[in-house]
């Protein structure tokens, strides 16, 4: 998952340059006064969305299925605690009824 987030703002720094260069260039438009930096910084995250989106598919298939197997690793882990309880409340129960 790590990999994927560096890669994502990767993709946004480099996003991020281009619209600050060709804002600077004056190929796209200046925001208004003192918002141009917060118009470079929404017209980057608009554009590094897509391209995460279609170049990084399988890195975030990848990260997908790694979440997948540690949430069922860690839904198995419950289920054999809860078992373990049972028996030893069921055990408990036994000895109990049986004094």
């Amino acid at each position: 998952m790590l990999r994927y987030t560096l890669m994502r703002l990767g993709i946004f720094a480099g996003c991020f340059v281009v619209v600050w260069g060709l804002v600077y260039a004056g190929a796209v438009p200046r925001g208004l006064g003192a918002s141009n930096g917060v118009w470079v910084l929404l017209l980057a995250l608009v554009l590094s969305a897509p391209i995460s989106f279609v170049v990084l598919r399988k890195e975030r298939d990848r990260a997908s299925i790694q979440i997948v197997q540690k949430v069922d690793r860690v839904k198995a882990d419950l289920e054999a605690n809860r078992s373990q309880e049972d028996a030893a409340d069921d055990t408990a129960r036994a000895q109990g009824q049986a004094s």
